[in-house]
């Protein structure tokens, strides 16, 4: 780590790291980007393969695309609907295919590696979240990022949901006084929360944990709303549901002998594109899609508490629940002149009981719905003294409440219609998000409060 402390004035002078929305568009005038994707897994071949292909194919081309199994490399062809030719290593790939901009989907622990060869080359990246894992891999990508022509730009897309960017534009206007902290409650149900558990993302040493993998939305938006970076994080956790925590397990829920008795059993031959994806090319890496998620390996954690102190004082207190009956949130702001709260997905509030197992479906499906659901979201206010009001905002659920448009024509189109909400997501952005997760975790393992500043060469503001 350097002993040199940046802030976020030093970062910016010295880094061209996040001039990319406002000083242009990510295409190069009068042509279109040559794009090369590297991970070829559900997130890659749909999120970004496909939909960009299918909507953004005016502005750019896919070069390349790279993973380390063949199969699923043929099945992203077909499947995102492109021509181009296909690399089991992803250097080849830089120096055939000639890209200008390269898309991260790989393992989040091995985002790192090819964020850093990118912005070595002198190329834009485009990396989903989270960023990294551990605070050396970032600290390797902010000195990358430092140096290159390249620009790096984290795709945490909450931020531009319709509803997060109304409560910020309300934060902007102080309307219950200066901001002193927030109560920020996120609840993944037992068909999305246990997902997880099923995926390489039950092990540490591949997401993170849920902290650095799931909160890193979460925390891009507290950083966002709260307008400060993180100084001191103090967490709790534990693994107490999936795991080792149950009576019986097996290898997969294909083949598993418990199906009777198990409430999570998950039938992936009902998901033709999971089969096709995952199983038909299980024999090229061994990746199993439907793990077991009682699994004795899973190490990483399934109830999450974290205290956080920002810059400017604000405190924050955020918690993550992996195995709740419903999915949703709730947040609230207390001001010094009030209070300003919000949910989504608590069916005692909203008064509507929705298909559990359906719901992270909508939120990644960018096509409309047109199952029964909620006509609004709720934004109650309450000024000290007075009586509440309440605000509703017409309810957007798909394609990540709306936002995932907005993010994707500011990046492939270079259109910013609310430059005053600051939507952007740069490398220190990225960087922040993830080192909350990453401070939470060292703070639950080693038993102590992690102070930011020690994790990198990044002065928190």
């Amino acid at each position: 780590m350097s002993s040199h402390k940046l802030t976020r004035r030093d970062f910016v002078a010295a880094s061209t790291a996040s001039a990319l929305f406002a000083a242009s568009p990510a295409f190069a005038a009068g042509g279109k980007r040559q794009v090369a994707l590297v991970g070829t897994g559900s997130r890659g071949t749909g999120f970004w393969g496909k939909y960009l292909n299918d909507n953004y194919n005016d502005v750019i081309d896919y070069v390349g695309l790279c993973d380390i199994n063949p199969g699923r490399l043929d099945y992203a062809l077909d499947h995102m609907g492109v021509d181009c030719p296909v690399f089991t290593d992803f250097d080849a790939m830089l120096a055939e295919a000639k890209p200008d901009l390269v898309i991260v989907t790989t393992v989040d622990s091995t985002h790192d590696e090819f964020i850093v060869k990118g912005l070595r080359a002198g190329l834009d990246v485009v990396t989903e979240k989270p960023m990294t894992t551990d605070e050396t891999k970032c600290q390797a990508i902010l000195n990358a990022a430092e140096k290159s022509q390249g620009k790096l730009i984290v795709a945490l897309n909450y931020r531009n949901g319709i509803i997060f960017s109304r409560l910020k534009e309300h934060l902007l206007q102080e309307k219950i006084g200066r901001l002193t902290s927030i109560d920020f409650h996120w609840y993944l149900n037992t068909y999305h929360g246990a997902s997880y558990f099923r995926r390489w993302h039950g092990l540490r040493d591949k997401g993170g944990t849920l902290l650095c993998h799931k909160s890193a939305h979460h925390f891009d938006l507290l950083n966002w709303w709260i307008d400060s970076e993180p100084v001191e994080v103090h967490a709790y956790g534990g693994l107490e549901h999936y795991g080792h925590n149950n009576p019986f397990r097996g290898k997969r829920c294909m083949d598993c002998p418990h199906t009777d008795k198990c409430e999570f059993f998950w039938d992936m031959t009902k998901d033709e594109r999971m089969m096709n994806l995952y199983h038909a090319n299980e024999k090229y890496d061994g990746y199993i899609r439907d793990n077991c998620l009682w699994r004795e390996e899973i190490d990483i954690f399934d109830k999450m508490a974290v205290q956080i102190r920002y810059a400017n004082d604000v405190q924050v207190s955020y918690s993550l629940t992996t195995y709740s009956p419903y999915e949703g949130f709730r947040v609230a702001f207390n001001g010094m002149k009030g209070r300003m709260e919000t949910w989504e997905g608590v069916p005692s509030l909203d008064a509507i009981q929705q298909d559990q197992s359906q719901l992270h479906a909508k939120e990644m499906d960018h096509t409309s719905h047109t199952q029964a659901e909620l006509q609004y979201h709720e934004i109650v206010t309450q000024r000290n003294f007075r009586d509440f009001e309440r605000e509703l905002i017409p309810y957007v659920r798909s394609g990540h409440w709306g936002g995932d448009q907005i993010m994707f024509d500011r990046i492939f189109r270079g259109i910013d219609k609310r430059p005053d909400l600051d939507l952007s997501v740069d490398v220190r952005d990225g960087a922040m998000s993830v080192l909350i997760g990453i401070a939470a975790r060292k703070s639950i393992d080693e038993g102590r409060p992690i102070r930011i500043a020690d994790l990198t060469s990044l002065d928190p503001v």
